[in-house]
């Protein structure tokens, strides 16, 4: 009988449960997977937003991550938040030790409610250090603007910048459309859009859009719902498709549990049969 696959998180912990290695343990659980995480943050956050965070050091999370990997047989390693350069060093260190090829790395920058969460030596360390190592990356738009030093005013500046992110060293690039509107994304304004590049060009990822109100944590869930699809077998592009529809799910039939934003409804089990 064959295992379950392990996933690893490496990510900020949100108190309230709606993004960061919370919304990922829920996301591996969700396909089937065993879930481990390392903190690499402690965020004081709830649905409203984020009001401060307090940093673990670089030794802590490579104690954290040690003592998965020395006991567990990890199939996928999923990064979220890792918060300041030398963290950012040790995690790609840690990770260029173990022959693990599914590395989804999701550079988290900023918060849902606008607060900054790495500075920009960490972000160029993020992209130095870790892009190379990843098999894909997974930038919302206003990330991908940040990581290229441009703004993304069309299709073609997209494309450009997935590009650009292509010759930082990442094999594939999701940039995700979800902020993206018409005049991005060509006159699609029902659809949210997101665009792979990779091996096989350039392949584009549609869903309808849907109205809401604020919904948080749906990169966290996406990176992760990515990271447990490869873990199970998945191609990149097929991983991609089944994470979106997951979270197209979740957003879909997300619930008010707060006053703020509505978490991602994370199915406790996926596919519905």
């Amino acid at each position: 009988m064959r295992s379950k696959p392990v996933c690893l998180t490496i990510a900020g912990l949100d108190p309230s449960g709606g993004a960061g290695i919370i919304a990922d343990v829920k996301s591996f659980s969700a396909f089937g997977c065993v879930a481990a995480a390392a903190v690499s943050s402690i965020t004081f956050q709830n649905t409203t937003g984020v009001f401060g965070k307090v940093d673990q050091s670089s030794e802590a999370i490579r104690s954290q991550v040690e003592a998965v990997l020395n006991d567990l047989d990890v199939s996928a390693i999923k990064t979220g938040m890792l918060p300041t350069r030398e963290v950012i060093a040790e995690t790609a260190r840690l990770i260029s030790e173990t022959r693990i090829g599914n590395i989804v790395v999701d550079p988290v920058v900023r918060s849902t409610s606008g607060f900054d969460l790495i500075d920009d030596d960490a972000l160029r360390s993020l992209i130095e250090h870790l892009f190379p190592l990843a098999l894909v990356i997974t930038p919302n738009l206003p990330e991908a603007e940040r990581i290229c030093g441009v703004g993304i005013m069309s299709e073609n500046d997209l494309r450009k910048a997935g590009e650009s992110m292509i010759a930082m060293g990442a094999k594939n690039v999701l940039i995700k459309g979800g902020h993206a509107d018409e005049t991005v994304i060509g006159n699609r304004q029902a659809k949210a859009v997101d665009l792979l590049f990779g091996e096989n060009g350039v392949q584009r990822f549609e869903k309808d859009r849907i109205a809401t109100d604020g919904i948080h944590g749906t990169g966290c869930s996406l990176s992760a719902a990515i990271a447990a699809n490869l873990a199970l077998g998945k191609s990149v592009p097929e991983a991609i498709g089944i994470a979106k529809d997951f979270v197209f799910e979740g957003i879909r039939t997300a619930e008010k549990i707060g006053r703020g934003h509505r978490p991602v409804n994370i199915s406790p089990i996926w596919p519905k049969e």
